[in-house]
């Protein structure tokens, strides 16, 4: 599928964020012509060996980017932003953000060198931009992050509004309130389709506010009288506002670890946020203030192996850990594929004597997403015809369709990457499906996950791999001592390396000198022979790989 089938059909495809959560990527299109809302990236998994970041395959756009008219980006979480560095050579078009998006966007692009190739459009928040036949405009929401927006689409076919991350939080402590009157008068114009996020639509009742939870900070910082660490996302400038303020309200000097954290202050500031803030002191600043004025704001609240707060659970930080009347915090949520480092981080810190404080606990963090009675309330006020649920598994997504059918929505959609989706005209239907899928990035280069490099890692990953290399003079004589690497296989050690040694020896020796000539016959009975010492070795099925030196007369070879 390259256009619409017809002039006046309005299309709907997400190339990323359905049936998952992270690297959102969504498209639209109406007579030929497409625009990109957000593109983002996600955390790779253990399928995917020696690769940590995921990005959307954009070819079906990216073979018809003469048609594609802008990138416009709702806010700056790596969800919805990371991706654009990684694929805009891809798509080349046109880039609009938000100042402080845009500031976000431009330290990536500065990253891979593209800093002055990428046309970024600066929009101010609450504004708009008409690109063809797209009129958007910019609604503010509040979020876990600065200047984050809902997108109202107007087409000649009908209004369409894509919610991005959003809640409904009545103290947000920095920035506007979410545009209720806005979004109550695109429900009076007559919305087609909310296009929407399901994050938290299995969490009753309210996501809570930023303001009464840095007053919750506060409280449980003051009956604290050791060393307090608090750790979050680094993005969350808001959050970085209310553990500021509950340090200094109980007489602690915060010293901030973690370049992600500087960054996000840094770029705050730039864009007239976090003015107010009092002063902030490097880590190694810190071995001159006394334990019961100090607090520590770090990053690493998801386990990360290279995070400050990992690092000194496991005492590998040059200055800073923790123990006996210590306090850890942990302002954040576990993100799903998370749990096992988070805990084993909590672990280290618990057995190093410190107090360990979760959302679990006590109340140190609220979502960034709308709960349930959130959604519905967005549902009364936008009152859309049509509802696609968006941002979320297969589970998510079919409990926000029952909620919007529910909350009074005619029609409601679950689908998934790749599937088209024609919102107007008649009644919405998923009337074709395009090529989808993730990339995975090595370096700064986008490979398919199916790749030979990848299929290779993953293989060695889960059985190993075996090397054998082969000396042979041009007439098929041994040259020198074959030798065999083994990585990951059976016990995986120098008795076994010298059995598989011995075995393709014997089967080098057992070949006609004639055959041994032959490379492929020499490479066949190599893999046979060491397939076989594998099966004796270890029920696992490793990758081999042959290398056969062929040697002229007057050459000679060593090993080192």
């Amino acid at each position: 599928m390259s256009t619409s089938k017809t002039e006046d059909e309005l299309i709907f495809v997400p190339l990323g964020g359905v049936g998952e959560f992270g690297k959102n990527l969504a498209l639209y299109g109406y007579a030929g012509q497409w625009i990109i809302v957000d593109c983002g990236m996600a955390f790779a998994d253990e399928t995917v060996p020696g690769v940590d970041l995921l990005v959307p395959d954009v070819s079906f756009i990216a073979e018809q980017k003469d048609r594609l008219l802008g990138l416009i980006l709702t806010h700056g979480h790596e969800d919805h932003l990371g991706g654009v560095a990684f694929v805009w050579p891809r798509l080349e078009c046109p880039v609009y953000a938000t100042p402080y998006t845009a500031s976000q966007l431009g330290r990536k692009l500065d990253e891979v060198g593209l800093s002055d190739q990428v046309p970024v459009n600066v929009v101010p928040p609450g504004g708009s931009v008409t690109l063809g036949p797209f009129e958007i405009n910019y609604v503010r929401v509040t979020h876990s992050i600065l200047e984050a927006h809902s997108l109202a689409i107007h087409t000649p076919a009908g209004l369409i509004v894509h919610s991005g991350d959003w809640k409904i939080d009545p103290e947000p402590l920095i920035g506007p309130l979410i545009d209720e009157a806005r979004f109550r008068e695109l429900g009076d114009e007559g919305v087609l389709a909310l296009i929407g996020d399901s994050t938290n639509v299995f969490v009753p009742g309210h996501s809570g506010s930023e303001g009464a939870l840095g007053r919750s900070l506060t409280e449980i910082i003051a009956k604290k009288t050791g060393r307090v660490a608090v750790t979050t996302f680094a993005s969350n400038a808001p959050r970085i506002q209310s553990i500021v303020t509950a340090a200094h309200d109980n007489g602690r000097e915060v010293v901030v670890v973690g370049r992600s954290l500087w960054r996000t202050i840094e770029l705050a500031k730039e864009n007239g946020y976090l003015s107010d803030l009092p002063p902030l002191f490097e880590d190694d600043e810190a071995e001159y203030l006394p334990a019961e004025n100090i607090l520590f704001l770090v990053t690493g609240c998801q386990g990360e192996t290279r995070g400050a707060m990992s690092r000194m659970a496991s005492r590998q930080h040059k200055r800073i850990f923790f123990g006996p009347g210590d306090t850890v915090i942990f302002s954040s949520k576990i993100i799903p594929g998370n749990e096992i480092s988070v805990g084993a981080v909590v672990n280290r810190l618990i057995y190093a004597g410190a107090e360990v404080i979760t959302e679990k606990d006590e109340f140190v963090h609220v979502s960034g997403h709308p709960g349930r009675e959130e959604m519905v309330q967005m549902y009364e006020w936008l009152r859309p015809k049509i509802a696609v649920p968006v941002h979320g598994d297969a589970r998510n997504l079919s409990r926000h369709a029952a909620l919007a059918l529910a909350a009074g929505v005619d029609q409601t959609l679950v689908i998934e990457n790749g599937s088209v989706v024609r919102l107007a005209p008649g009644p919405a239907a998923v009337v074709d499906h395009v090529q989808t899928g993730r990339l995975a990035m090595m370096g700064n280069k986008p490979v398919p996950i199916d790749s030979d490099s990848i299929r290779a890692r993953r293989k060695m990953s889960f059985n190993g791999m075996i090397v054998a290399i082969i000396v042979l003079d041009e007439d098929g004589v041994v040259a020198a001592p074959v030798r065999v690497i083994l990585r990951g296989v059976g016990a995986d050690d120098s008795e076994a390396q010298n059995d598989a040694q011995r075995v393709l020896r014997r089967g080098l020796d057992a070949m006609p000198r004639a055959r041994r000539r032959d490379d492929d016959d020499v490479e066949a009975m190599a893999r046979k022979a060491l397939s076989g010492e594998a099966r004796r070795l270890s029920s696992q099925r490793p990758g081999i790989e042959v290398e056969i030196i062929r040697l002229a007369e007057t050459e000679e070879v060593s090993y080192r």
